[in-house]
């Protein structure tokens, strides 16, 4: 029978898996020169780093020995990337 420990950890679990996935679609979904505008790592190298910790999330898990760098990566991702990408704005429209 499923216990307290075993929502609590399936929480985690899909709980950062949602979040690794999240931090990659956002970064598909960005225009790939705001990457570089904003000075940071450009975007195929954001999707990489998104893409495998979303399989190293969804393979070991968020407890693991590489769980927790995966996490850390999609934090910094939705934490520094995402708004300084999501600052600049398309084209040179004045609106």
């Amino acid at each position: 029978m499923f216990g307290f420990d075993s929502l609590v950890f399936d929480v985690v679990r899909f709980g950062t898996l949602a979040l690794v996935v999240w931090a990659f679609v956002d970064a598909v979904i960005r225009p790939a020169p705001a990457f570089v505008a904003a000075g940071k790592l450009t975007k195929p190298a954001w999707l990489a780093i998104t893409g495998i910790a979303a399989l190293v999330l969804y393979a070991f898990g968020p407890l693991s020995f590489l769980g927790l760098p995966a996490v850390i990566a999609a934090v910094v991702y939705l934490v520094d990337v995402r708004p300084a990408v999501r600052g600049l704005r398309r084209g040179n429209s004045s609106w």
